[in-house]
Protein backbone atom coordinates (compact mmCIF):
# COMPACT_ATOMS: atom_id res chain seq x y z
CA UNK A 1 0.00 0.00 0.00
CA UNK A 2 1.28 3.48 -0.88
CA UNK A 3 1.92 5.74 2.11
CA UNK A 4 0.02 8.84 0.97
CA UNK A 5 0.39 12.29 2.62
CA UNK A 6 -1.79 13.21 5.58
CA UNK A 7 -2.78 16.70 6.80
CA UNK A 8 -1.85 19.26 7.88
CA UNK A 9 -0.64 20.67 4.55
CA UNK A 10 1.19 23.97 3.88
CA UNK A 11 -0.73 27.13 3.04
CA UNK A 12 -0.76 27.44 -0.76
CA UNK A 13 -3.55 29.61 -2.07
CA UNK A 14 -3.72 29.81 -5.87
CA UNK A 15 -5.83 31.71 -8.36
CA UNK A 16 -8.61 29.77 -10.13
CA UNK A 17 -8.32 27.33 -11.87
CA UNK A 18 -5.07 26.43 -10.11
CA UNK A 19 -1.96 24.61 -11.28
CA UNK A 20 -0.89 21.14 -10.24
CA UNK A 21 2.78 22.05 -10.73
CA UNK A 22 2.63 24.42 -7.73
CA UNK A 23 0.93 22.08 -5.24
CA UNK A 24 2.59 20.73 -2.09
CA UNK A 25 2.45 17.83 -1.63
CA UNK A 26 2.37 17.12 -5.36
CA UNK A 27 -0.74 15.08 -6.30
CA UNK A 28 -0.17 11.47 -7.31
CA UNK A 29 -1.84 10.85 -10.67
CA UNK A 30 -0.22 7.45 -11.16
CA UNK A 31 2.70 8.77 -13.18
CA UNK A 32 5.19 6.47 -11.49
CA UNK A 33 3.24 3.36 -10.59
CA UNK A 34 -0.08 2.85 -12.44
CA UNK A 35 0.31 -0.34 -14.49
CA UNK A 36 -2.09 -1.14 -17.30
CA UNK A 37 -3.16 -4.51 -18.65
CA UNK A 38 -4.80 -3.77 -22.01
CA UNK A 39 -8.32 -3.36 -20.66
CA UNK A 40 -9.06 -0.42 -23.02
CA UNK A 41 -7.02 -1.55 -26.01
CA UNK A 42 -7.93 0.38 -29.16
CA UNK A 43 -10.53 2.64 -27.53
CA UNK A 44 -10.84 6.38 -28.12
CA UNK A 45 -11.56 8.58 -25.10
CA UNK A 46 -12.46 12.25 -24.72
CA UNK A 47 -11.81 13.50 -21.16
CA UNK A 48 -12.64 17.00 -19.93
CA UNK A 49 -10.57 18.62 -17.20
CA UNK A 50 -7.73 16.23 -18.01
CA UNK A 51 -4.84 18.63 -17.56
CA UNK A 52 -4.51 17.80 -13.85
CA UNK A 53 -6.05 16.04 -10.87
CA UNK A 54 -8.58 13.28 -11.46
CA UNK A 55 -8.70 14.00 -15.20
CA UNK A 56 -4.95 13.56 -15.57
CA UNK A 57 -5.00 10.35 -13.54
CA UNK A 58 -7.78 8.99 -15.76
CA UNK A 59 -5.90 10.01 -18.94
CA UNK A 60 -2.73 8.26 -17.77
CA UNK A 61 -4.62 5.14 -16.72
CA UNK A 62 -6.60 5.01 -19.97
CA UNK A 63 -3.41 5.38 -22.03
CA UNK A 64 -1.64 2.63 -20.12
CA UNK A 65 -4.71 0.45 -20.65
CA UNK A 66 -4.39 1.00 -24.42
CA UNK A 67 -6.63 3.98 -25.26
CA UNK A 68 -5.87 7.08 -27.32
CA UNK A 69 -6.93 10.21 -25.46
CA UNK A 70 -8.29 13.67 -26.26
CA UNK A 71 -7.49 15.98 -23.34
CA UNK A 72 -9.91 18.91 -22.93
CA UNK A 73 -8.92 21.68 -20.53
CA UNK A 74 -9.46 25.40 -19.93
CA UNK A 75 -6.11 27.20 -20.17
CA UNK A 76 -3.61 25.33 -17.96
CA UNK A 77 -1.25 24.68 -20.87
CA UNK A 78 1.81 23.54 -18.91
CA UNK A 79 -0.19 21.04 -16.86
CA UNK A 80 -1.89 19.78 -20.05
CA UNK A 81 1.46 19.28 -21.78
CA UNK A 82 2.58 17.19 -18.82
CA UNK A 83 -0.52 15.00 -19.16
CA UNK A 84 0.20 14.61 -22.87
CA UNK A 85 3.78 13.61 -22.14
CA UNK A 86 2.64 10.73 -19.93
CA UNK A 87 0.00 9.60 -22.43
CA UNK A 88 2.55 9.55 -25.24
CA UNK A 89 5.14 7.80 -23.08
CA UNK A 90 2.56 5.03 -22.75
CA UNK A 91 2.69 4.69 -26.54
CA UNK A 92 -0.70 6.26 -27.19
CA UNK A 93 -1.80 9.36 -29.10
CA UNK A 94 -2.87 12.50 -27.23
CA UNK A 95 -4.86 15.43 -28.63
CA UNK A 96 -4.80 18.65 -26.56
CA UNK A 97 -7.99 20.72 -26.75
CA UNK A 98 -7.95 24.00 -24.77
CA UNK A 99 -11.05 26.15 -24.31
CA UNK A 100 -14.09 26.95 -22.20
CA UNK A 101 -16.75 24.23 -22.01
CA UNK A 102 -19.18 26.81 -20.63
CA UNK A 103 -19.52 27.87 -24.29
CA UNK A 104 -21.89 25.76 -26.40
CA UNK A 105 -19.80 26.09 -29.55
CA UNK A 106 -16.72 24.81 -27.78
CA UNK A 107 -18.52 21.67 -26.61
CA UNK A 108 -19.36 20.88 -30.22
CA UNK A 109 -15.79 21.71 -31.29
CA UNK A 110 -14.34 19.28 -28.75
CA UNK A 111 -16.34 16.43 -30.23
CA UNK A 112 -15.68 17.49 -33.82
CA UNK A 113 -11.92 17.72 -33.32
CA UNK A 114 -11.76 14.39 -31.48
CA UNK A 115 -13.68 12.65 -34.26
CA UNK A 116 -11.62 14.37 -36.95
CA UNK A 117 -8.44 13.03 -35.33
CA UNK A 118 -9.58 9.57 -34.19
CA UNK A 119 -12.72 8.78 -36.19
CA UNK A 120 -15.10 8.07 -33.30
CA UNK A 121 -15.58 8.30 -29.52
CA UNK A 122 -15.78 5.13 -27.42
CA UNK A 123 -15.57 6.76 -23.98
CA UNK A 124 -16.69 10.23 -22.92
CA UNK A 125 -15.52 11.31 -19.46
CA UNK A 126 -17.23 14.49 -18.25
CA UNK A 127 -14.90 15.49 -15.45
CA UNK A 128 -14.25 19.26 -15.63
CA UNK A 129 -15.79 21.29 -12.81
CA UNK A 130 -15.92 24.73 -11.22
CA UNK A 131 -16.60 25.67 -7.61
CA UNK A 132 -16.20 28.60 -5.23
CA UNK A 133 -16.57 28.81 -1.46
CA UNK A 134 -19.10 31.17 0.18
CA UNK A 135 -19.95 31.44 3.87
CA UNK A 136 -23.42 32.97 3.34
CA UNK A 137 -26.15 32.42 0.78
CA UNK A 138 -26.52 36.13 0.10
CA UNK A 139 -22.92 36.55 -1.09
CA UNK A 140 -23.20 34.07 -3.98
CA UNK A 141 -23.04 36.16 -7.18
CA UNK A 142 -25.71 35.47 -9.78
CA UNK A 143 -23.18 35.20 -12.62
CA UNK A 144 -21.06 32.76 -10.62
CA UNK A 145 -24.12 30.57 -9.94
CA UNK A 146 -24.87 30.46 -13.67
CA UNK A 147 -21.24 29.75 -14.55
CA UNK A 148 -21.13 26.84 -12.12
CA UNK A 149 -24.16 25.29 -13.82
CA UNK A 150 -22.81 26.01 -17.31
CA UNK A 151 -19.51 24.26 -16.59
CA UNK A 152 -20.66 21.46 -14.31
CA UNK A 153 -23.94 20.23 -15.81
CA UNK A 154 -24.98 22.13 -18.96
CA UNK A 155 -21.66 21.28 -20.62
CA UNK A 156 -22.28 17.60 -19.86
CA UNK A 157 -25.67 17.80 -21.58
CA UNK A 158 -24.11 19.48 -24.61
CA UNK A 159 -21.14 17.14 -24.86
CA UNK A 160 -23.32 14.06 -24.58
CA UNK A 161 -25.66 15.33 -27.29
CA UNK A 162 -22.76 16.14 -29.61
CA UNK A 163 -20.86 12.90 -28.93
CA UNK A 164 -23.71 10.41 -29.22
CA UNK A 165 -23.81 10.42 -33.01
CA UNK A 166 -20.19 9.22 -32.93
CA UNK A 167 -20.67 6.54 -30.27
CA UNK A 168 -21.68 2.97 -31.04
CA UNK A 169 -22.94 0.00 -29.04
CA UNK A 170 -20.64 -0.74 -26.14
CA UNK A 171 -19.62 2.90 -25.71
CA UNK A 172 -19.46 4.42 -22.24
CA UNK A 173 -20.24 7.83 -20.75
CA UNK A 174 -18.76 8.51 -17.31
CA UNK A 175 -19.70 11.66 -15.41
CA UNK A 176 -17.91 12.97 -12.33
CA UNK A 177 -20.38 13.67 -9.54
CA UNK A 178 -19.27 14.08 -5.91
CA UNK A 179 -19.92 13.00 -2.36
CA UNK A 180 -21.65 16.40 -2.30
CA UNK A 181 -24.45 14.89 -4.37
CA UNK A 182 -25.38 12.92 -1.24
CA UNK A 183 -23.99 15.14 1.54
CA UNK A 184 -24.09 18.74 0.24
CA UNK A 185 -21.56 21.07 1.82
CA UNK A 186 -23.36 24.39 2.43
CA UNK A 187 -20.35 26.57 1.62
CA UNK A 188 -20.19 24.89 -1.80
CA UNK A 189 -23.91 25.31 -2.46
CA UNK A 190 -23.82 25.89 -6.23
CA UNK A 191 -21.25 23.13 -6.80
CA UNK A 192 -23.09 20.65 -4.59
CA UNK A 193 -26.36 21.39 -6.37
CA UNK A 194 -24.82 20.66 -9.76
CA UNK A 195 -23.30 17.43 -8.47
CA UNK A 196 -26.73 16.24 -7.39
CA UNK A 197 -27.99 17.15 -10.85
CA UNK A 198 -25.21 15.09 -12.44
CA UNK A 199 -26.21 12.02 -10.45
CA UNK A 200 -29.84 12.44 -11.52
CA UNK A 201 -28.89 13.16 -15.14
CA UNK A 202 -26.75 10.02 -15.19
CA UNK A 203 -29.57 7.79 -13.97
CA UNK A 204 -32.05 9.18 -16.46
CA UNK A 205 -29.74 9.18 -19.47
CA UNK A 206 -28.69 5.59 -18.74
CA UNK A 207 -32.29 4.52 -19.11
CA UNK A 208 -32.71 6.46 -22.36
CA UNK A 209 -29.55 5.05 -23.93
CA UNK A 210 -29.82 1.48 -22.66
CA UNK A 211 -31.67 0.25 -25.78
CA UNK A 212 -28.80 1.65 -27.89
CA UNK A 213 -26.20 -0.30 -25.94
CA UNK A 214 -24.51 2.83 -24.55
CA UNK A 215 -23.79 2.81 -20.83
CA UNK A 216 -23.89 5.88 -18.54
CA UNK A 217 -22.47 5.94 -15.01
CA UNK A 218 -21.01 8.46 -12.60
CA UNK A 219 -18.21 8.48 -10.06
CA UNK A 220 -18.67 10.36 -6.79
CA UNK A 221 -15.28 11.27 -5.31
CA UNK A 222 -14.87 12.45 -1.76
CA UNK A 223 -12.05 14.85 -0.83
CA UNK A 224 -9.40 14.38 -3.54
CA UNK A 225 -6.17 16.42 -3.57
CA UNK A 226 -6.39 18.46 -6.78
CA UNK A 227 -5.81 22.08 -7.97
CA UNK A 228 -9.54 22.76 -7.55
CA UNK A 229 -9.04 22.54 -3.79
CA UNK A 230 -6.13 24.94 -3.36
CA UNK A 231 -7.65 27.50 -5.75
CA UNK A 232 -11.18 27.64 -4.31
CA UNK A 233 -11.04 26.87 -0.58
CA UNK A 234 -9.83 28.92 2.41
CA UNK A 235 -6.31 28.23 3.70
CA UNK A 236 -7.58 26.62 6.89
CA UNK A 237 -9.67 24.10 4.96
CA UNK A 238 -6.80 23.34 2.59
CA UNK A 239 -4.41 22.70 5.47
CA UNK A 240 -6.78 20.13 6.98
CA UNK A 241 -8.35 18.86 3.77
CA UNK A 242 -9.53 15.26 4.01
CA UNK A 243 -8.73 15.01 7.71
CA UNK A 244 -12.36 14.31 8.59
CA UNK A 245 -12.59 11.07 6.58
CA UNK A 246 -12.26 7.68 8.28
CA UNK A 247 -8.94 7.21 6.46
CA UNK A 248 -7.77 10.56 7.88
CA UNK A 249 -6.47 12.04 4.63
CA UNK A 250 -7.56 13.19 1.19
CA UNK A 251 -7.53 10.73 -1.67
CA UNK A 252 -4.98 11.04 -4.44
CA UNK A 253 -6.19 11.28 -8.06
CA UNK A 254 -4.67 7.88 -8.90
CA UNK A 255 -6.93 6.30 -6.27
CA UNK A 256 -10.00 7.39 -8.24
CA UNK A 257 -8.79 6.37 -11.70
CA UNK A 258 -9.40 2.59 -11.44
CA UNK A 259 -13.19 2.95 -11.22
CA UNK A 260 -13.15 5.01 -14.44
CA UNK A 261 -11.11 2.26 -16.10
CA UNK A 262 -13.65 -0.36 -15.02
CA UNK A 263 -16.63 1.68 -16.23
CA UNK A 264 -14.93 2.42 -19.56
CA UNK A 265 -14.05 -1.22 -20.13
CA UNK A 266 -16.07 -4.04 -21.65
CA UNK A 267 -15.90 -5.74 -18.24
CA UNK A 268 -18.63 -3.31 -17.14
CA UNK A 269 -20.99 -4.34 -19.94
CA UNK A 270 -23.93 -4.80 -17.52
CA UNK A 271 -23.23 -1.74 -15.36
CA UNK A 272 -25.19 1.39 -16.20
CA UNK A 273 -27.11 4.10 -14.36
CA UNK A 274 -24.94 3.76 -11.25
CA UNK A 275 -23.05 6.11 -8.93
CA UNK A 276 -19.78 4.88 -7.43
CA UNK A 277 -18.36 6.54 -4.32
CA UNK A 278 -14.60 6.91 -3.79
CA UNK A 279 -14.78 8.73 -0.49
CA UNK A 280 -12.16 7.51 1.97
CA UNK A 281 -14.85 5.92 4.07
CA UNK A 282 -17.54 8.65 4.12
CA UNK A 283 -20.75 6.68 3.57
CA UNK A 284 -23.08 7.39 0.68
CA UNK A 285 -26.51 5.90 1.35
Amino acid sequence: MTDYPVPPFPQQAQAVPGSQRKMEPYPDCGEQHYTGSGRLAGKIALITGADSGIGRAVAIAFAREGADVAVAYLNEHEDAKETARWVEEAGRQCLLLPGDIAQKAHCQALVDQTVERFGRIDVLVNNAAFQMTHETFEEIPDDEWLMTFDVNITAIFRLCQAALKHMGRGASIINTSSVNSDMPKPTLLAYATTKGAIANFTGGLAQMLGPRGIRVNCVAPGPIWTPLIVSTMPDEEVQHFGEQTPLGRPGQPVEVAPIYVLLASDEASYITGQRYGVTGGKPML
